[in-house]
């Protein structure tokens, strides 16, 4: 069996949509399962990750037009049309019909699905914007919702087969394994984690930072990770020189080692927040996406997380006073610890690359 994943990675777009098919992928291979990428070459894109795990990868030429147009427009993250990503893609499957291609990207559309159709045995598509049309076989949203799977009800073919909600989220297999051996937490709060995703383009991660140097918060360890694409680095560098007892980390295969060892975090929405639920770790969740609004709004709703807000609207006095809001209140800290873990199992990428093996017409 042979899977292919069109999936890009840029400065614009970040790294979540390669990475949660990279999570797939693996748990594919792990069945014997061929897999192989093809991307396009963006600027900050995870080309260069995806060779050194040793995954096939044909890579698309990067578009002519200017990788930083803006970050939510996503009509123009492909940098063509979708005809001609569909033509390039079709030459780079090179007469190769493989039983399942996944496409996780918001510039494509039923428009590019359908002209993939004769050339794909079956297909699959990642998605949480719930905005445009699919021809698909598979569906897959693994974020929360309250509308569950009627947000695509009009949007796909009724023989469509959804798979929605965090019971599919695709979680890297460490976060199951650190969950097997996780301490209870207690509500006290000791250590700090800060995790922005992979490009940050406003720095929420320094403005975390300076809400964290409070003179009443200096005495809280700070964990800060800083993700591939991030632009602002040097500057954060700085700022973690002049706060004690805090450690910057590059970007790493996953977080669950850190987060099993902290007591709260502040970090953007997106599938960090189901890893951090997976783990029972309380966040403090600021928005660094559009499309990440919809499900932060519905998991502060049903007290999953504290939604803050989107990170234009968010400063460094309303994060440290929500720090402070959150520490005093330790019980509110347990409850959000146990809700998130029994909402996100971290099981999700077998549980769809089941759907996919056995998968019947």
């Amino acid at each position: 069996m042979k899977v292919i994943f069109r999936v890009d990675a840029s400065v614009r777009m970040g790294t979540g949509h390669l990475l949660r098919c990279l999570t797939l992928a693996e748990s594919l291979q792990e069945r014997g399962v061929q897999v192989r990428f093809i991307c396009r070459e963006h600027s900050g894109n995870l080309i260069a990750l995806l060779r050194q795990k040793a995954i096939p990868v044909t890579t698309l030429p990067a578009p002519g037009m200017n990788d930083m147009v803006s970050a939510e427009d996503y009509a123009v993250w492909l940098g063509m049309t979708q005809a001609e990503d569909a033509e390039q893609t079709i030459e780079a499957l090179n007469g190769e019909k493989p039983e399942w291609l996944v496409v996780d990207h918001y510039g494509l559309d039923a428009e590019w699905e359908q002209r993939m159709r004769p050339y794909v045995s079956k297909l699959m598509v990642i998605d949480d914007l719930a905005n445009r049309f699919h021809d698909c076989d598979i569906l897959l949203d693994q974020n929360y919702s309250s509308e569950g799977e009627r947000r695509y009800a009009e949007l796909v073919p009724e023989t469509c087969k959804l798979l929605v909600g965090p019971l599919y989220a695709l979680l890297r297999p460490e976060y199951a394994m650190y969950r097997k051996i996780l301490r209870g937490r207690d509500g006290r709060v000791k250590k700090v984690l800060v995790f922005f995703g992979g490009s940050d383009p406003h720095n929420m991660t320094g403005k975390a930072i300076d809400a964290l140097s409070h003179p009443t918060l200096k005495h809280l360890g700070v964990d800060v990770v800083v993700g591939a694409n991030n632009p602002h680095r040097k500057t954060i560098e700085q700022q973690i020189l002049h706060r004690p007892l805090t450690t910057l980390y590059n970007t790493r295969s996953h977080l669950a080692d850190l987060m099993s060892q902290a007591d709260f975090a502040i970090g953007a929405g997106g599938v960090t927040t189901l890893e951090r639920m997976c783990l029972g770790l309380p966040t403090v969740v600021v928005s660094i996406a559009e499309n990440q609004i919809h499900s932060c709004i519905a998991l502060h709703s049903t007290h999953y997380i504290d939604y803050l807000g989107c990170q234009d609207k968010v400063d460094v006095f309303s994060l440290a006073n929500k720090v402070f809001h959150m520490i005093d209140n330790p019980c509110q800290l347990i409850e959000m610890s146990l809700a998130g873990q029994a909402l996100v199992d971290g099981y999700g990428a077998d549980i769809v690359n089941g759907v996919l093996v056995g998968y019947r017409e």
